[in-house]
């Protein structure tokens, strides 16, 4: 592999930023958005009807946003290049009958996300955040990013056993986190939100709230070569993807419309109006593609030349438990990011697939290793395979190799972010 170009630390910095002002899908499109309105885009509503005119826009849809460039000269068969993503992280959320508690304790009561490690939400201080939905249909944007809750772990003296046979957590029981002392009030968490965000009492009539780890990302290690934070997975591939948008937004003249598509509901499923496995993208690339006066057949012309990137986390080698890893594929940290491979279409990645990866991050100088799982080790999903077979798009899965992965804190090379980036912006403009 060739020998990457100076590490832009600067880059690792805003993603650091981008992660902790982001703790829940709803922040990270915001903060998207905001990002790629500084590039000169500009938002579209679903509702209004669209013009073919060039330049950058977007559509919001809750915890998703589908952002592309339309440059001089695109034609309405022209093909896209998309990065997709995902802006959720497996955690812990508010049951729609929040207040609970007993024996003198207020707690809130949630419910579990996506396939997080459990035991990494005890004994931190947790915050809330998340959307309410006002009586008039809009919506406000809470964060309460102080030391809130707190799921407390059960003293040693009351499980000696815990050290020799494992933590075992009943989901139901052990994750209520706490919040305060005395009585359970019905509508407590409402009205305090209410006042945090300086609604009137009564204003909220929903919520879509989440708890987050209120510590801050960090370098980590002597030589501070590695990062240590909340949702990487995947907040560090949209905050690529958006980095690399905006960037190539700037060079103007470009063969392909380039696309940013982070879904929300990846890490349980896709199934959402949100979700990969929705319609989303595909309506919005067929109004792209009508708005500049095509019809079906430039449409089928278009998505045919169409290639997704899908990036999202993978696995660096644990050197504490090496052999959950295959033998020969030992993905490390700063090595640059990782070509997904799995036959049985868990990841979309063939071999055309690989060849178009390869020649990106050779483009732009960023070395590239490859996943695939140990045979004796299930293997997980991407959004991938879903827009590959929704969209009938040609699609490889990639990402940035990390460890702690599901975990209220994950961990990854303080270059690879960068280098990722690097690959997104070669892929979107040659």
């Amino acid at each position: 592999m060739s020998t990457p170009a100076r590490f832009d630390r600067g880059h690792t910095d805003d993603m650091m930023t981008f992660l902790a002002a982001s703790p829940s899908p709803y922040h990270a499109v915001a903060n998207a958005a905001a990002r790629l309105e500084k590039a000169g885009f500009r938002q579209v509503l679903e509702t209004d009807a669209w013009d073919g005119t060039t330049g950058g826009k977007y559509v919001l849809r809750g915890g998703a946003i589908i952002a592309w460039y339309v440059p001089e000269g695109a034609q309405a068969h022209t093909p896209f290049r998309i990065v997709g993503a995902h802006t959720d992280s497996p955690n812990l959320r508010v049951k729609p009958e929040p207040d609970t508690g007993a024996y003198g304790w207020r707690q809130i009561a949630v419910e579990v996300y996506g396939g997080t490690l459990l035991n990494t939400w005890l004994d931190r201080d947790l915050g809330l955040a998340g959307r309410l939905t006002l009586r008039d249909g809009s919506h406000r944007l809470v964060n309460i990013d102080r030391a809130l809750l707190r799921v407390p772990q059960l003293a040693v003296h009351l499980d000696r056993s815990v050290n020799t046979d494992g933590l075992k957590l009943d989901r139901q029981k052990h994750l209520q986190p706490i919040w305060g002392l005395g009585n359970v009030e019905e509508g407590d968490l409402i009205r305090f939100l209410e006042q945090e965000a300086g609604l009137a009492q009564g204003e909220v009539a929903g919520w879509d709230l989440m708890v987050h780890s209120i510590e801050p990302p960090a370098y980590l290690g002597r030589d501070q070569e590695l990062v240590a934070g909340p949702r990487m997975d995947n907040l560090l591939s949209v905050h690529a993807g958006t980095a690399a948008l905006a960037a190539v937004a700037e060079s103007g003249d470009l063969p392909y419309i380039p696309v940013l598509a982070a879904f929300d509901h990846e890490e349980n499923g896709s199934q959402a109006d949100t979700g990969a496995d929705g319609p989303l993208l595909g309506n919005v690339l067929e109004r792209s593609v009508f708005a500049r006066g095509g019809a079906y057949e430039d449409k089928a012309r278009a998505f045919a030349g169409t290639v997704c990137l899908s990036s999202d986390t993978g696995h660096a080698v644990h050197p504490n438990y090496a052999e959950r890893h295959d033998p020969t594929h030992h993905p490390r940290a700063n090595g640059g990011p990782i070509l997904k491979v799995n036959v049985n279409q868990r990841y979309a990645t063939d071999g055309s697939g690989r060849a178009v990866f390869a020649a990106a991050c050779e483009r732009a100088d960023v070395p590239w290793q490859t996943f695939v799982s140990n045979n004796a080790m299930p293997c997980g999903t991407t959004i991938g395979p879903i827009t590959a077979a929704r969209h009938g798009i040609q699609t490889v899965d990639i990402g940035v190799a990390i460890l702690s992965m599901h975990s209220a804190r994950e961990l990854c090379g303080a270059k690879d972010p960068y280098l990722l980036a690097k690959a997104l912006v070669s892929f979107l403009t040659d």
